[in-house]
C-alpha cells in the first residue's frame, strides 16, 4: 500500500489513487490523540495505524466515506452539524440522499455489503471553524465548504499546512451535487473559498490524491470548476434545438454517460440538471413554459 507522511499527517492511498468506490485515508498523529479524516475502503487494509484512532472526523457523509467506521466502534465520531443526521441513522442518510423509495431499497443492501455501512448514532456535530488540538502543536481546523453535501468541510492540519479537501476532488468528472442536500450555488461559492484556505499541500478523497504545488492545485481547481460552465453550455445547446422537458434533458446524459449502472444515477442526473436550469432561469437565460418545457429566453 502506498503511503506518504508529511509531518504529523499520514496519507494512505486507496486503489487507483482513491478512485470511487475507494478513497484516500488521512491519519493525523498528535501527542495526545490520533485522528482519522473519513474512513474510505482503504481503511480496512491499513491495520493498527487506523484501528487505533481515537477520533474520526468526517468531512462529509456519504457511503464511501464511512466504509471503515465498523472497525473503530471505540472511536468518537464527529461530523459537521448539517450532515449529522445522515451519520446517525439510515433514516437520516435516506433523507440526505433524497432518492425515491425504490432506489433506497436497492441502495441499502449494496452499501452494507460493499461499504460495511453502519450508522453511528453516537456521532456528534461540529461547526465551521471548529478546532481540535492534538498536542505538541498539532492542530486541525474545519472549513465549511457546502455544495457536495450541506455539511461538506475541508479539514486542515495547520502545523504542516495539509488540507484535506474531500470531495472537491478535482476529478475529470467534475463536481457532484446530485443529492437532496447538495446545492449547485453553494458548490460554486465553495470552489472560490477553497482556494483561499491557507495550505501548502492539498489532499483529495479521490483521484488526484496529493498536490504539493499551489500552481498545480489552482490549475486543477480551475479545470474542475469549468465543468459547471460546460454543463450549462450543453444544456443551452440542447435548448437551441427546441423546448425540452426536464426528463428529456436528463435523458441526454449531460453528467453521466449512458449505461452507468449505479441505482442513484438517474435521480442524481435529474436533480443536477434541475439546479442548472434554476440557475439559468435566475440569470434570465432560460424560461419555463406552461407546458413544463424549458426554452431559451428571447434576447
Amino acid at each position: 500500500m502506498q503511503a506518504l507522511s508529511i509531518g504529523p499527517v499520514h496519507i494512505y492511498f486507496g486503489d487507483k489513487s482513491g478512485k470511487y468506490p475507494d478513497g484516500n485515508q488521512v491519519i493525523v498523529q498528535g501527542a495526545d490523540a490520533r485522528v482519522a479524516f473519513d474512513t474510505p475502503q482503504v481503511a480496512n487494509r491499513i491495520g493498527a495505524a487506523f484501528d487505533g484512532v481515537d477520533l474520526v472526523i468526517l468531512g462529509h457523509v456519504h457511503e464511501d466515506h464511512m466504509a471503515g467506521l465498523h472497525r473503530v466502534p471505540h472511536a468518537r465520531v464527529q461530523v459537521h452539524k448539517a450532515d449529522l443526521a445522515a451519520a446517525r441513522s439510515w433514516q437520516g442518510l435516506s433523507a440526505h440522499y433524497g432518492y425515491p423509495p425504490e432506489v433506497l431499497a436497492a441502495l441499502r443492501p449494496m452499501i452494507e455489503r460493499e461499504f460495511h455501512y453502519q450508522p453511528r448514532p453516537d456521532a456528534t456535530g461540529y461547526a465551521d471553524g471548529a478546532v481540535w488540538d492534538l498536542g505538541a502543536g498539532v492542530r486541525i481546523r474545519a472549513h465549511h465548504l457546502p455544495g457536495h453535501t450541506a455539511g461538506h468541510c475541508a479539514l486542515v492540519e495547520e502545523s504542516s499546512g495539509v488540507a484535506f479537501i474531500g470531495d472537491i476532488d478535482l476529478t475529470g468528472f467534475g463536481p457532484y451535487y446530485g443529492d437532496a442536500t447538495s446545492d449547485l450555488v453553494q458548490f460554486r461559492q465553495s470552489l472560490g473559498c477553497v482556494r483561499e484556505i491557507d495550505a501548502r499541500v492539498w489532499v483529495t478523497s479521490h483521484h488526484r490524491g496529493v498536490l504539493t504545488e499551489r500552481a498545480a492545485f489552482i490549475d486543477a481547481l480551475d479545470k474542475f470548476a469549468a465543468k459547471l460552465d460546460e454543463r450549462d453550455e450543453k444544456l443551452l445547446a440542447y435548448l437551441r434545438e427546441g423546448p425540452h422537458t426536464l426528463d428529456a434533458l436528463a435523458a441526454r446524459g449531460i453528467l453521466y454517460p449512458p449505461g452507468v449502472a449505479q441505482p442513484w444515477v438517474v435521480f442524481a442526473e435529474r436533480r443536477s440538471i434541475a439546479q442548472h436550469l434554476e440557475a439559468l432561469q435566475a440569470q434570465g437565460r432560460v424560461l419555463l413554459g406552461e407546458a413544463g418545457e424549458y426554452c431559451l429566453a428571447v434576447p
